[in-house]
């Protein structure tokens, strides 16, 4: 139909520009690519950010990392069994039917279901294949898990990271580390109600962990950048970023005990372009998660990768100013420098 009627505004020379929306990454992108192959271009959205769920529903911070970025089930966090009935039946069972099932041949559904609530409830965590398979019934070989894991990833569900490494073998071998793209996919498999994940600091970590992890795969979707982590022995940092030859290593601290030697020893490693800590001794959470990449009319914080120092500010530029300064989101510390010698 849309292909119709651009081929007849086109025939009687009508200027008009066509918005086409909708929920279905996988649909809307193969559709396109089919009927309207070389005359669109492909505007990437993703989950609702904190700094949304703040402003419009009054989430506090841990509020969001627990309940996620879902708007639809912004009001029902009061009931925690209306709340995770929402997410399965109206966010991840009507994903995976019309994503997935609706366009793809499955041999096991069951199989499918069942990958993703185990990945899901593993998001932040290092979890091989092989072991996986150990924990899903019929679960068949870990190509098959591998090939539903990327089904997942290309319906906005649960991706896998590898491990950072300038050799691709290397990095193809590696176990994967599990991410939701919306922590409110792996709390919804808790057996914990919010008030007792507060109060559990083990299983509070590793919701924080996933919760900056599921911001940064959200904005590697929407900013198509790509994001790893990366571990040598006792040596781990919990996510490196990469675009275009520019890569920034961030290591989560929910705790003061969590060891950051890992940082030190990718920065002698891989010399990053920045390497900093989010949480306990470096930036907040909230700081990090109210960022966005580039906004409208400020940037809101910045980082020299040679500093211990939060360097946070709200410098009030232009959009266009903020292009001149930065070629890619890695980038904020050489706006900080150009700011203060006064372009």
């Amino acid at each position: 139909m849309v292909k119709k009627e651009w081929d007849d505004d086109t025939f009687h020379d009508r200027d008009i520009r066509v918005l086409i929306l909708g929920s279905s990454r996988v649909l809307l992108e193969k559709r396109l690519s089919e009927s309207l192959a070389g005359r669109f271009e492909e505007i990437r959205m993703s989950h609702w950010s904190y700094q949304e769920m703040k402003e419009c529903f009054g989430f506090s911070l841990d509020q969001y990392m627990f309940y996620g970025g879902y708007p639809g089930a912004a009001t029902l966090i009061g009931d925690e069994d209306r709340f995770s009935q929402y997410i399965q039946s109206a966010i991840i069972e009507a994903t995976i039917n019309k994503d997935i099932l609706m366009d793809t041949p499955i041999s096991k559904p069951a199989l499918l279901r069942q990958t993703f609530e185990l990945g899901a409830a593993y998001s932040g965590e290092l979890l091989s294949l092989n072991k996986m398979l150990g924990s899903l019934q019929d679960a068949g070989n870990t190509v098959t898990l591998a090939g539903y894991i990327n089904l997942l990833d290309e319906s906005g569900l649960l991706c896998r990271l590898q491990k950072f490494s300038v050799d691709m073998a290397r990095r193809r071998a590696s176990i994967p580390k599990l991410q939701a793209y919306n922590n409110a996919l792996k709390l919804v498999y808790s057996p914990l109600t919010f008030e007792q994940a507060i109060l559990n600091r083990k299983a509070w970590g590793r919701i924080f962990e996933s919760g900056i992890g599921a911001y940064l795969v959200s904005q590697a979707f929407v900013h198509r950048f790509e994001v790893f982590y990366w571990r040598e022995r006792d040596d781990e940092v919990d996510f490196v970023l990469r675009k275009k030859g520019s890569v920034v290593a961030i290591e989560v601290k929910n705790n003061a005990e969590k060891r950051t030697d890992g940082l030190d020893k990718f920065r002698k490693l891989f010399n990053p372009q920045a390497a900093f800590i989010v949480g306990d001794g470096g930036i907040s959470a909230e700081d990090f998660l109210s960022y966005c990449f580039i906004r409208e009319t400020e940037v809101t914080w910045c980082w020299h990768p040679q500093s211990n120092v939060d360097m946070k500010k709200t410098i009030h530029i232009t959009k266009q100013k903020v292009m001149e300064l930065i070629g890619e989101p890695f980038r904020q510390h050489e706006i900080r420098d150009q700011v203060q010698a006064g372009i």
